[in-house]
């Protein structure tokens, strides 16, 4: 919901204009981006984090016990998986990008501000549905809107970079995802589903763009959980 005031802020401060890149052209290729939702590959990623929740879902509340670590070192997470920041980044590369009059910037900025607003519609419209308890207390747990707003712009900037820049976004991404669950803010199942819309907005809002497959795999130890990320080159 945070995105969602960033854009909306953004409307006004930045009026749309004509020509190639304008602030509305954002939301006129959001259909669009919705129907590459159905693409084989963001189905893929949707349907194995999707199955692999339902799976663990009875688990959660024991990996949860385990995994449980309010260290300092993951409290850069809240920060770094704010939807309001990744929003405002991606307007503040979309604004450079045409007052700069480079195209390519403009773009970026425009796949990544699509990216948010697909992301955290489905994010938050399955919160609201699901009314999931975080293990905290707190409401809205599932799934989790830190971690697809983390992997939605690392799914963007692999796709328009490619792994050079990919790994260590969704290396940031993937720290985001287990300072949710470290810090007792979401279940495993959240992050992971909530991984997997994030990657698969990336990849509906670059579908254009020929990129790697890549599929997310949850990983339970005794004492700990981990996602796995397998690459498969086109």
């Amino acid at each position: 919901m945070s995105r969602a005031l960033v854009l909306a802020m953004a409307v006004i401060i930045y009026p749309a204009s004509a020509g190639a890149q304008s602030f509305v052209s954002i939301f006129k290729g959001l259909p669009s981006d919705f129907v590459h939702l159905a693409d084989p590959s963001s189905l893929l990623i949707l349907g194995s984090t999707g199955g692999a929740s339902l799976a663990l879902h009875p688990k959660d509340q024991s990996i949860a016990l385990k995994t449980n670590d309010p260290d300092q070192f993951y409290s850069a997470g809240d920060l770094l998986g704010q939807g309001a920041l990744h929003a405002a980044a991606g307007l503040a590369v979309y604004v450079g990008g045409r007052m700069s009059h480079s195209e390519r910037v403009g773009q970026l900025g425009v796949d990544l501000l699509q990216a948010q607003i697909v992301s955290g519609l489905i994010t938050d419209g399955l919160k609201v549905a699901a009314n999931r308890t975080r293990p905290d207390g707190a409401r809205y747990s599932f799934p989790s809107g830190h971690s697809s707003s983390a992997f939605a712009t690392a799914s963007v900037l692999q796709r328009r970079y490619g792994w050079k820049v990919g790994v260590p976004s969704y290396a940031v991404a993937s720290y985001v995802g287990a300072s949710r669950i470290a810090g007792s803010h979401h279940y495993v199942t959240d992050v992971l589903f909530g991984a997997g819309i994030g990657i698969a907005a990336g990849r509906a809002t670059t579908f254009q763009l020929r990129g790697a497959n890549v599929s997310v795999n949850p990983t339970i130890a005794r004492n700990s959980a981990s996602l796995n990320f397998s690459i498969t080159q086109p």
